[in-house]
């Protein structure tokens, strides 16, 4: 007698060889910081949210952080208001900064929320103002040995987890919008979303922080090889900043900082990839760059 295979047996097995990661998994904090750029593309923008909520079902605790970069650019054109960039940063005056809020908590913000939700009542909205979540300082980039005012863009110089743990223990899904408030002149900052993921993973004790991005990884000698490096240590990235693209700063920098502030492992994947999240979480190696903590010479082996 000849048993059939059930149509649903391939499932059945990827569901069982899933087993060991997920429970390798339970209880784990992952914050995922979601570029403006991977949001355009309406098909990968739901991909991700129902990944988030997958991961959230499975036993973790995801933590979103969202960027804007596109959709602030668009509603800045639409107002004649100049988009400029300074050392990887945007420049933001005061009526930009008035844009970057409206677009990143009232627009963006409120899309992602109502699609992770289409697939399970989870996600709740703030912004980094919100409970004092983040604090931020007026950050001063220095360009050709000067400093540069670049207008309204913060450096954190606070967390308050509060909020988010509070949402976490409850079952919830935070989705994070970068900007905070400064408490030396109380005006409303815009915060790189890279760096406000990096904030947060390391304060809430993150296990893991990834970033998705509109690049495949952290490229060897780019623009000359688009190879991409599987994996750095803190200190091994860290020789390679300075060598950096603009836009890869941001990225790298919170990468570097989340680890040597204890998070295990940060990784930078790209967010045009359908699932990117899942990719990640099941794949050993081969997707994006890791960044690990440096080894001690104390567990060195012989």
């Amino acid at each position: 007698m000849t048993t059939r295979l059930h149509p649903a047996l391939a499932k059945a097995q990827s569901v069982g060889d899933a087993l060991p990661w997920l429970t390798s998994r339970q209880d784990r904090t992952v914050v995922i910081k979601l570029g403006g750029h991977a949001m355009v593309d309406e098909a990968l923008t739901a991909a991700f949210a129902r990944d988030v909520v997958f991961l959230r079902f499975a036993g973790l605790k995801p933590v979103v952080v969202h960027g804007g970069g596109p959709q602030i650019g668009a509603e800045l054109e639409r107002r004649g208001l100049a988009s400029e960039f300074k050392a990887g940063l945007r420049v933001t005056s005061t009526p930009a900064m008035n844009v970057v809020r409206m677009v990143l908590a009232g627009q963006v913000q409120r899309e992602l929320v109502g699609l992770i939700n289409v697939y399970g009542p989870l996600a709740v909205g703030i912004t980094g103002e919100d409970a004092d979540t983040l604090t931020a300082t007026r950050h001063v980039p220095w360009i050709d040995g000067e400093p540069v005012d670049i207008g309204r863009v913060g450096d954190i110089s606070r967390v308050d987890t509060g909020a988010i743990e509070a949402l976490l223990a409850d079952g919830r899904i935070p989705v994070v919008s970068p900007v905070a408030r400064s408490a030396e002149d109380g005006h409303v900052y815009n915060v790189n979303a890279d760096t406000a993921a990096a904030a947060l993973a390391t304060a809430l004790g993150a296990q893991e922080l990834i970033m998705l991005t509109d690049v495949e990884g952290l490229y060897a000698g780019w623009p000359l090889s688009d190879e991409v490096i599987d994996r750095l240590t803190a200190r091994e990235l860290e020789k390679l900043l300075p060598e950096l693209a603009d836009g890869m700063v941001p990225k790298m920098t919170g990468c570097l900082h989340a680890v040597r502030g204890g998070v295990e492992m940060a990784r930078v994947i790209d967010g045009r990839v359908p699932h990117a999240v899942l990719l990640e979480m099941f794949a050993d190696e081969g997707v994006g760059t890791v960044i690990v903590p440096d080894l001690d010479e104390a567990e060195v082996p012989l």
